[in-house]
């Protein structure tokens, strides 16, 4: 009898947990739909190993400018420069790796300082002049657009010969004991994923009862942590057949945790969700809006510069066209993603999923060889319909 009082409970919470966090879990159903539609549509070619690794290397890009994308939209604010800082980034690298023989570490690092200072720059123009940052940031785009074709007028496009600089989106984690069959560092990681993995939330779990916060009940608990310690080895164990973890998936990776812990546990997340709430509340409640602001585009300009560097260094070239469209993937990832219209409601833990969403819609039809007009049309569609969704899950709540 005890057992058919507790099912019941159980199945009730689930429901009631899909019904409260559907905007969520949408997302991740239409991933899963996506990814199981261009895998019939392809014979299996979609979930082959050798192209979820080129899924991952083509996304990585994107993803990184989402993260940031993300911050400055919970704000309220949008950058729309972001494509052609990226752009030009990439070009200043090409060319200081080609022309000054710079070491790529090096170009590396210069570029992303070259970012920040952009973000500076035109975080300055929105907090200190007031210019609202969707003109700041459109003149943004006109400007880095034609540094972009001036950098490389006399060039053109520009291939780059520095094998470091190259492995970044495009070469793979050493194994510690190379073989033909597995790569063993990539189960071994995906292990210790797990295992932080759980022991994070078991924390954090642990932490709410102690504080009387609601919790999930046990099994659903235990159910949770099943699902996703299954995809995690799901993924890694299909890496491991091809030649392990990308190194872009190792960059995106860093460049997520630092995030997310800045979001969840800083006084600065804090901050930037309360001025995406209620800007003037914020500043009365004494956080230094203008300081935030600035912090936000200084971070989406950085993650722009390191954008450019991934998307350049998977070329293996700096071209003219580079950063065309990138600021709209970056914004549809946030908002697919979850990232609310009205501001201060984001994870950039979701916005890799959002990102995951545009760019697997993107390889799946470049594998049915569909073209690229009506690739347009779809992500535009889906693009739209998260957005509804989201504007009107939120107007139930």
């Amino acid at each position: 009898m005890s057992n058919n009082n507790t099912k019941p409970g159980f199945v009730q919470e689930l429901v009631t947990l899909a019904r409260t966090n559907m905007r969520e879990y949408m997302m991740y159903i239409a991933f899963i739909i996506i990814m199981v539609f261009f895998a019939i549509q392809t014979d299996g070619g979609f979930l082959q190993a050798r192209n979820i690794a080129n899924l991952i290397n083509q996304a990585g890009y994107v993803a990184v400018m989402a993260i940031g994308m993300t911050i400055i939209l919970i704000i309220c604010h949008i950058d729309l420069s972001v494509g052609y800082v990226a752009g030009f980034s990439g070009a200043v690298a090409a060319i200081l790796m080609t022309k000054y023989h710079m070491n790529e570490w090096l170009a590396i690092l210069v570029v992303l300082v070259l970012g920040l200072l952009i973000g500076l720059y035109q975080g300055l123009l929105v907090t200190k002049v007031g210019v609202p940052a969707f003109v700041t940031t459109l003149a943004g785009m006109f400007i880095f657009r034609g540094l972009l074709n001036l950098s490389l007028q006399d060039t053109g496009t520009i291939i780059i010969p520095n094998e470091g600089f190259k492995a970044l989106s495009n070469g793979f984690i050493p194994d510690i004991f190379p073989n033909d069959k597995i790569h063993v560092l990539t189960l071994l990681i995906g292990v210790i994923l797990v295992a932080l993995m759980i022991l994070s939330s078991v924390k954090e779990r642990k932490n709410k009862i102690k504080y009387h916060f609601e919790v999930s009940s046990f099994p659903v608990f235990l159910l949770k942590q099943f699902i996703v310690a299954v995809v995690i080895m799901i993924v890694m164990w299909t890496l491991a057949r091809y030649q392990g973890i990308p190194w872009t998936a190792v960059i995106v990776g860093v460049v997520l945790l630092i995030y997310n812990y800045m979001l969840n546990r800083t006084k600065l997340g804090r901050a930037i969700y309360g001025i995406g709430g209620n800007a003037q509340a914020a500043e009365l409640s004494g956080i230094n809006v203008q300081k935030v602001t600035l912090f936000a585009f200084c971070s989406v300009s950085l993650m722009a510069s390191l954008g450019g560097i991934l998307y350049t260094s998977r070329l293996q070239s700096a071209t003219p066209t580079a950063g065309l469209g990138f600021e709209m993937d970056a914004i549809a990832s946030s908002y697919i993603g979850g990232v609310a219209v009205s501001g201060g409601v984001g994870k950039v833990t979701n916005t890799i999923i959002g990102t995951l969403v545009i760019m697997s819609l993107t390889n799946g039809m470049n594998l049915m060889e569909i073209d690229i007009s009506y690739q347009y049309i779809v992500k535009g569609l889906i693009f739209i319909i998260a957005v509804a969704f989201d504007v009107r899950s939120r107007r139930k709540k």
